[in-house]
């Protein structure tokens, strides 16, 4: 099917490419753009389902794996904008068990940094116990670091979002589903969740996973933080059509939306913490984004990602096509992807269900876009 919904006149290159990417290599799509607070692109097209019986509609959902930690990061920033959480004190300030094993050092930056030391979990673990937040949390609290805290980044890939939403429940004492529901999507007007509320599951775009991710884990020292984080617990794209992932709070990794969603959540920091009226930060928070926390080799992926607080930012070799500047971006396992670029007030978002095979960091499908959009730009 063709793509569907509105462009700008000077962005109509934008919508070629997705329709020809319908067309040759996507199932169904959204992308969304807004420029200085206004809608410019707003894209979809394709199919929800592998057997294209259904169109992926204006308000059809998907699953954004990692995508999600843009919106798991805003939320704590919101809530240190508001003086309940200061981003340079330790976790145990708020959650006292967590100074265990070696962990009273720890910052509320560094996990948001990915350099806490707690990228994965002790085994044995099991993707299924990671629904049970109260025991995944304590458990994680209770190990030890897996390298010294803020010395190195080592990719959160799950942890990230239990970590930071048990900081949001101590700290606010509601979850870290109901937070951004509350305070962040209901106002910003956003169509973005953490899990998936029953009652939008029709409208949810199964994923079709990708190949197996290309990591010869046999190979590899089984004592490494790589290889005990890629099995504590594994990846599985199959989980995230279950009716138990969809009901559990994931926040590194289940977070259900599309291109628009995201755009009308996330461009919030692109405009300066304030977006359709809405005020959740600070321009000395939106600051803090760009304090580097680590600028090495990742002990996880290996890839040289340059992390701010919270966000991913440039230069990165893993996102060439992203310019320098205070440019804040993440994106998802399969292609999704979130760019706020504050200096051109450029907020782009990429929601699919046909997962691409390039690994953890599969963004080099979006390059075209991004590249045409700075053209116009």
């Amino acid at each position: 099917m063709s793509a569907q919904g509105t462009t700008h006149e000077a962005f109509d290159a934008v919508r070629d490419l997705f329709d020809d990417a319908l067309k040759n290599e996507e199932l169904g799509a959204s992308l969304a753009v807004d420029v200085g607070g206004e809608r410019v692109v707003d894209l979809w097209g394709g199919h929800r389902d592998a057997g294209r019986t259904q169109p992926w509609t204006a308000d059809t959902i998907v699953n954004v794996f990692s995508t999600t930690k843009n919106v798991t990061a805003l939320a704590v920033l919101t809530l240190a904008d508001r003086g309940l959480i200061d981003l340079d004190a330790p976790v145990a300030a708020y959650w006292p068990d967590f100074a265990a094993n070696g962990k009273s050092g720890v910052l509320v930056r560094h996990v948001l940094g990915h350099t806490s030391g707690v990228s994965g979990w002790d085994q044995p673990i099991t993707a299924t116990d990671l629904y049970d937040l109260p025991a995944s949390t304590a458990r994680l609290a209770a190990q030890a670091p897996w390298w010294e805290p803020g010395t190195a980044p080592g990719y959160h890939v799950l942890t990230f979002g239990h970590l930071l939403g048990e900081l949001v429940r101590r700290v606010d004492g509601r979850s870290l589903t109901d937070f951004v529901a509350r305070e962040l999507a209901g106002p910003l007007g956003a169509d973005v969740q953490i899990g998936a509320r029953e009652q939008d599951w029709h409208r949810i775009a199964p994923v079709v996973p990708p190949p197996p991710l290309a990591f010869d884990l046999a190979g590899m020292d089984p004592a490494g933080v790589a290889v005990r984080t890629f099995t504590g617990p594994a990846p599985d794209a199959a989980v995230v059509d279950t009716p138990q992932w969809r009901r559990a709070e994931i926040g590194a990794a289940n977070g259900h939306a599309n291109a628009r969603g995201l755009v009308d959540l996330l461009r919030v920091v692109t405009l300066g913490g304030t977006a359709g009226g809405v005020r959740l930060l600070s321009e000395t928070t939106i600051e803090r984004i760009f304090d580097v926390q680590a600028d090495a080799p990742d002990l996880v992926n290996g890839a040289p990602v340059r992390w701010g607080t919270g966000f991913g930012l440039t230069p990165s070799p893993v996102a060439p096509f992203l310019p320098n500047g205070r440019v804040a971006w993440w994106g998802g396992w399969g292609g999704s992807l979130a760019v706020m670029d504050l200096d051109r007030r450029l907020t782009f978002a990429y929601a699919m269900n046909k997962m691409t095979d390039g690994g953890l960091i599969p963004f080099h499908r979006l390059a075209r876009y991004l590249t045409t959009i700075y053209q116009v730009l």
